[in-house]
């Protein structure tokens, strides 16, 4: 299914549009599960498309340049749901060419960013100024933009106005819509134009001054707990109205076991229903908080041992349909406020990859590489409808991401190409790393 305004995934905003030379990928592991391919094969890139793919050593005489990719997974380009990039209102946090910078590090090809910057994105005319080449995004971006008006709940915006200025679903993301009649609203006419319907799901009349999740490091902090039953209670309610408007809702960084449950129960029923998990929910605890460390403060929080096990569960039996970063990139000195005032969230997109392999993969639920490679590809592909991303068949986009899934490193956030460093995994020791990311068949990143 092509997404609403009928561009198939067609980015505005990179600095990609250019034709690249012709480039044959060579001697490595293809993993592409939307093709259902393991094995080794070569791949030529001509004219920002897929132009073949074939055994090893059977694309003769191509390629003005060559990427020798011996011991390295070929995926197609890696896809991220859910980013902030700040821009506009907040550009000392980040800007589109920053984020974009460390979405390249981290393997993504293509990023959909959240509509709640300053002045939120309500209207077309943002919309098309997010994508505009003067932001110098390295990457395919695309825009979600809010659903409400300001994001307050209380009346929709355009969504065909907004879908033709290139918007490829719509969230109010952080403010999530409580009334039911209007998220009814919201998902019929989602249904109407063909566009996703992004929810954080949290009732906040629950989680008012909740600064972290309800468990014993809240009671021993003195903190007010964030109950899981706040989550579930709008995933609930919310795939009730999907199945209802039969609008295709998208549960973001799902977080309790009782909102996966809800997911399973509502897929069984083919309610069009998908979800998403981040690196930090899967691999992070709420006992991390320590000591009020507020690169461990993040909405929804960090869950107990049940709710990360249920996520683990889900995302290996295929309930999962995406790995997303929810980076969120924030100030040092913003950071640095007592817990209870600073700000939720956490950067996310140059440790993603390595957080998968290394706790998914190589880690307790021994997840298969092309599972985690189907999170972070044709998974998220298939929740906005993109028929030429997230596959390396031929004709489709040229987006590419190449890593070594056996090499360890050290993540050191005072190098992220993030304006921000706020990220709770600094000097945690990975196995698997990005190599290269290839956006329309030009290396914006390693190589």
């Amino acid at each position: 299914m092509m997404n609403g305004n009928g561009n198939n995934g067609n980015a505005s905003g990179s600095r990609n549009g250019h034709h690249a030379p012709s480039l044959l990928i060579h001697g490595g592991r293809l993993v592409d599960p939307a093709q259902r391919i393991d094995a080794e094969m070569d791949i030529l890139l001509r004219h920002g498309v897929v132009a073949e793919v074939a055994a090893p050593g059977a694309i003769k005489g191509a390629g003005e340049e060559k990427f020798n990719a011996r011991g390295l997974v070929v995926a197609p380009g890696f896809i991220d749901l859910h980013v902030h990039f700040r821009e506009p209102g907040q550009a000392h946090k980040e800007t589109i060419a920053s984020g974009s910078a460390a979405a390249a590090a981290g393997g993504f090809a293509s990023v959909c960013v959240m509509p709640n910057t300053n002045p939120v994105n309500d209207n077309p005319e943002t919309t098309l100024w997010m994508q505009q080449p003067e932001r110098g995004s390295l990457v395919n971006l695309f825009v979600i933009a809010a659903a409400t008006k300001k994001s307050d709940g209380r009346e929709l915006t355009d969504f065909r106005e907004l879908q033709q200025a290139g918007a490829i679903a719509v969230t109010d993301d952080g403010r999530p819509i409580l009334e039911d009649a209007m998220m009814r609203a919201v998902l019929q006419r989602a249904f109407e134009c063909d566009l996703p319907v992004i929810q954080h799901a949290e009732d906040t009349r629950l989680t008012a001054g909740c600064p972290m999740h309800s468990g014993a490091t809240s009671f021993r902090l003195g903190l007010r707990g964030y109950p899981s039953s706040a989550e579930t209670s709008i995933v609930e309610r919310d795939i009730h109205l999907s199945q209802a408007t039969r609008g295709r809702l998208h549960v973001a960084h799902l977080s309790a076991a009782g909102a996966l449950d809800a997911v399973r129960r509502g897929k069984r029923h083919r309610v069009p229903v998908t979800c998403e998990v981040t690196p930090h929910h899967f691999t992070l605890l709420d006992e991390h908080v320590g000591d009020y460390n507020t690169n461990y403060k993040m909405n929804p929080p960090l869950r107990g041992v049940e709710d990360r096990a249920a996520i683990l569960a889900g995302l290996a039996d295929g309930t999962v349909d995406a790995i997303a970063t929810d980076h969120a990139p924030h100030a040092a000195h913003e950071k640095a406020m007592e817990f209870e005032r600073a700000p939720f969230g956490i950067t996310g997109l140059e440790t993603a990859l390595a957080l998968a392999i290394t706790q998914l993969h190589r880690g307790g639920p021994k997840i298969p590489l092309s599972r985690i490679v189907e999170l972070f590809t044709s998974g998220p592909a298939r929740v906005v409808g993109w028929q030429t991303r997230g596959t390396l068949n031929k004709g489709s986009f040229a987006d590419v991401t190449l890593f070594d899934p056996k090499k360890r490193w050290t993540y050191d956030a005072s190098k992220s190409l993030s304006k921000s460093k706020n990220s709770p995994f600094d000097g945690w020791q990975f196995t698997g790393k990005v190599v290269a990311t290839v956006v329309r068949g030009r290396v914006v990143y390693g190589g």
